[in-house]
Parts: C-alpha cells; sequence; structure tokens
C-alpha cells in the first residue's frame, strides 16, 4: 500500500493531535476524511496517524499535562475517527464476502484499552478477512462460547496492560482446547513477545501489520497440548508466591498504607483523594509484584516501578515513596524468597533511575 511521504503523515498526526486534544470531534474526523479523499490510504491512516495521535494521548497524561477525563474524552474521539473510516468504505466493499477467512479479535477479559485490537480488526479487513470484534474485556468463557458459534479460524488476543497476563494465560489454553489457536499482541506480552510465548501462546505479533504478515502466512494448527494447566506452562507457579500475593491483595495494601503514614506522618493529613490515589498506587505496586512473580520475569516489576517513578514525579509526588512502600512491602512478604528478590530488584532499580518527565509541550487553548 501507498503512504504519504513522512512529512505529511507527521504534519497530519500533529493536526489530528490539536483536535483531539481539544475534544474536537468534528474536526478530527474532517481532518481523516479529508486525508482520505486525498489519497492517504486508510491503513496508513489508522497506524500512522490514529495509532501515532494515541499513543502521545498516553505520553501526555504520563507527564501530567491531560487529566484522566480527558484521556478518556482523546480516547472516545480516536475510536469515532475509526468508525467513520470504516463507514467512508463503499458499501460494495463493506457487504462482499471475505475471501481470506474468518478469525475473531477480542482483549482480555478485564482489559479496557480497545483502540489497538480495534486497529487490528479495521487492518484485518481491508486485507480481505471477515473479522469478529470483540471489544473491550471480553470474559473467557463468553469469547469460547463465540468460537463455537462461528467457527472462526484463530483468536487474535489483545493485552495492554501486564496484570492481565495471568487470565490471558486462562483465554489462550481456553481457545485451544476447542480447537482454536490464538495469536497474543499488544504491551502487555512484551516487547518481544516474550510473555506470548511463556502463555503458550500459538503466535505473537507487535502491530497490526505484523499480525496481517503472520496471517498472510497462513492458519496454523493450535498448541497440540490442549488440557495444559497454567503450571505446565510456568511450572514455577507450584511455589503458590503468586497465589498469596494476588489472594492477599487487599491486605497487604492496606497493611503498607498504614505503615507509611508511620513513616510519613504528612500522610495523615491527606485529603480523602488524596489517600485514595496512594491506595491506588500501593494495590498497582501489588498487581504487578503479582503479575511478575507468574511469569517469573524482574524486568516486568522494575520496568513499571521506574515508570510509575516517572509518572510521580511528573505530579510532584516525591518517587522516594515507592521504595519505602517497598520495604514495607518485604516484611509483610519475609516468608516469600522470589517476591523478595523481586522487591530488592525494584529498590535497586529505582536507585539508579533519574525521573525523565515526557517532552513535549500541553495543547494549547
Amino acid at each position: 500500500m501507498s503512504a504519504p511521504p513522512v512529512t505529511t503523515t507527521g504534519s497530519l498526526v500533529e493536526e489530528v493531535w490539536q483536535a483531539v486534544a481539544h475534544g474536537d470531534e468534528y474536526a478530527a474526523v474532517d481532518l481523516a476524511q479529508r486525508a482520505l479523499a486525498d489519497g492517504v490510504d486508510e491503513e496508513t491512516l489508522l497506524l500512522d496517524v490514529i495509532a501515532a495521535v494515541q499513543q502521545r494521548v498516553g505520553a501526555e497524561w504520563a507527564a501530567d499535562r491531560l487529566t484522566v477525563a480527558q484521556e478518556h474524552a482523546a480516547t472516545a474521539i480516536s475510536e469515532r475517527v475509526v468508525t467513520a473510516l470504516a463507514l467512508a468504505r463503499p458499501r460494495a466493499a463493506r457487504r462482499a464476502p471475505a475471501p481470506r477467512g474468518r478469525v475473531t479479535v477480542s482483549c482480555v477479559d478485564g482489559e479496557w484499552h480497545a483502540l489497538p485490537a480495534r486497529l487490528v480488526a479495521e487492518v484485518l479487513r481491508l486485507r480481505g478477512w471477515q473479522v469478529d470484534y470483540l471489544g473491550a474485556q471480553t470474559p473467557t468463557a463468553h469469547l469460547v462460547a463465540h468460537l463455537h458459534h462461528t467457527g472462526s479460524e484463530a483468536v487474535l488476543l489483545s493485552g495492554s496492560l501486564p496484570t492481565h497476563l495471568p487470565t490471558a494465560h486462562a483465554a489462550v489454553t481456553a481457545c485451544q482446547a476447542v480447537g482454536v489457536p490464538v495469536m497474543a499482541g499488544g504491551r502487555a506480552f512484551g516487547p518481544d513477545g516474550r510473555y506470548a510465548h511463556a502463555l503458550g501462546a500459538d503466535r505473537w505479533a507487535p502491530d497490526a501489520r505484523a499480525a496481517a504478515a503472520v496471517l498472510d502466512d497462513g492458519l496454523w494448527p493450535p498448541d497440540p497440548a490442549s488440557a495444559r494447566q497454567a503450571v505446565d506452562d510456568l511450572p514455577h507457579l507450584a511455589d503458590q508466591e503468586y497465589t498469596f500475593v494476588a489472594q492477599s491483595r487487599s491486605r497487604l495494601v492496606r497493611q503498607t498504607l498504614t505503615e507509611l503514614e508511620e513513616r510519613f506522618p504528612a500522610l495523615r493529613h491527606y485529603t480523602d483523594e488524596q489517600r485514595e490515589h496512594t491506595a491506588q498506587d500501593l494495590a498497582h505496586i501489588v498487581d504487578f509484584l503479582a503479575t511478575a512473580l507468574y511469569v517469573d520475569d524482574p524486568d516486568l516489576f522494575t520496568t513499571f516501578l521506574t515508570w510509575t517513578a516517572d509518572v510521580l514525579h511528573a505530579r510532584r509526588v516525591p518517587p522516594h515513596s515507592v521504595t519505602v512502600a517497598l520495604d514495607v512491602l518485604g516484611a509483610s512478604l519475609r516468608d516469600f524468597p522470589r517476591a523478595l528478590r523481586l522487591l530488592h530488584d525494584g529498590t535497586d532499580a529505582l536507585k539508579g533511575h533519574t525521573p525523565t518527565p515526557a517532552p513535549g509541550p500541553a495543547p494549547t487553548a
């Protein structure tokens, strides 16, 4: 497919970004439709413009230049631009039989970040596949029921947050158990697909174009070990450390918050909103610790912690508080050697990390 020059694409990204950042849905849609009329192909608009704009939305939120509400509004506008592009296709093309086969694109249960999966679905449709797009947080049981009902030939499973990897693992094995192979994709599965491979997915793709290329090579048989359990793929789960941390999440958060009040007396004077945010941050730390235990990978935990330090720095919260929280968690988990190693790795990573706020100005009013 042809694509416009990089400079043209870059200027279009900036124009769409300004429209999205200011909540101007009509301007964003008009820009995309005008670019389509000017000869920019739809796949380029989806993957080199809309996806790039959405990456910037995430970066601006992390840098505290967009509120959560603004980030949600921006994402909703990006989704409506994708819908507008799909509806602009000729009616005959939308209704023509798909010559390539039928696949299902779905998010992992609990995963609300649906735009990456939507982009994959639209690219595959452009390339001649019949796509059943199930959207955000599809329960595994409903996904499997859909496969029984439709006879889909493959599942493309999308996840953005690594904390959903245990649920993704269950979805992978459930789909394979009914004879349907699974391709995993999205940031949750690691930049090199390491977690997709660890969970036994049949294929992995880093983005929509790569997913289409994998399908172009032909559909593949599912993993023959269809009746396996999680511990069959991840033998370290036999030590039950993941299970303990995951099931003790609420208690660990409460204990850590109480101890932090002793070490940081100022926390006692926090507003209810500030305390809620602190509790949420602690819950995320415990969730990522549990997930790192699940896949037995310290990089998953340390990467999250250094990212958290950057986000806290942008919000003028001392990143040192994270190190103290890890120390408190270590006291609660002193009988769990893998968890302690992860906490020590996290502390070392934070000590050697200099917060780096995202570059770029806030959108002008």
